[in-house]
């Protein structure tokens, strides 16, 4: 195995104890969590090492750089991705509607679903494509008015409205702790993320699910998995000790 291989398993398996020990601390299975590597900083060999470490679950912030990735790590490229697992992409970046096309053939999960024009041309795609997109709604959970996301009120109008989006499947939420006021402040926001989704849940309508709770990045998956997240994203906690 080479240095790359072996630093990104040993951080890979770091990582997931991690996620295991918070998972037990809040009484759940470390079976529960999504962990998505992402990917955005690094080049399409350590993503790859990544996959081969045995994680699947790959996240890019920009629709360009994952159309990039999926083009050098697809079936086409030298050394497939998939003779090694297969690679669920998720974009968790904003995503403009003029990118939505190229998008969707490779996409596993849309986690940053911030607007309803976006939510009407992906509906409209994927109609075209004769299939539904899973999609989480991002909410600004931390009112940070840097951070994307709706506020939050606005969702529960969306909800209500979701029969105009038959091919949009939306199964939960996404959000961001605040960039300041260190932990405290993140179990805030993953408090107040958490409560909205549960209130949410009380009236769903036909084919809305609010399953996933994507929240918690290198710096505060943990404490995400301790305020019930679903699925974190980890970028570089997974990448110490390598040259990038």
């Amino acid at each position: 195995m080479s240095d790359l291989a072996q630093r990104i398993a040993d951080n890979l398996a770091l990582v997931r104890a991690r996620i295991a020990a918070a998972a037990g601390r809040s009484g759940r299975s470390a079976n529960e969590i999504t962990l998505v590597a992402v990917t955005k900083y690094v080049a399409a060999d350590v993503a790859q090492a990544v996959l081969a470490a045995g994680c699947s679950d790959l996240g890019e912030s920009r629709p360009q750089e994952l159309w990039a990735k999926a083009d050098l790590l697809g079936p086409n490229s030298d050394t497939p991705a998939s003779d090694l697992s297969p690679i669920r992409w998720h974009l968790i970046g904003h995503l403009q509607r003029n990118k939505v096309r190229r998008t969707l053939p490779l996409i596993h999960l849309i986690q940053s679903v911030d607007s309803r024009r976006l939510l009407a041309t992906l509906n409209e795609e994927a109609a075209l494509r004769g299939q539904a997109v899973p999609v989480l709604l991002e909410a600004n959970i931390s009112g940070d008015a840097t951070k994307t996301g709706m506020p939050p009120a606005e969702l529960e109008p969306i909800m209500a409205e979701a029969a105009r989006w038959p091919h949009v499947a939306i199964r939960g939420l996404m959000g961001m702790a605040s960039g300041t006021g260190g932990e405290s402040a993140a179990k805030r926001d993953f408090g107040r993320l958490r409560t909205l989704r549960e209130q949410l849940s009380r009236n769903l309508p036909p084919g809305v699910a609010l399953n996933e709770l994507s929240m918690g990045m290198s710096n505060d998956y943990e404490l995400a998995v301790e305020s019930g997240a679903t699925i974190v994203r980890v970028g570089s906690a997974l990448f110490e000790g390598l040259p990038i």
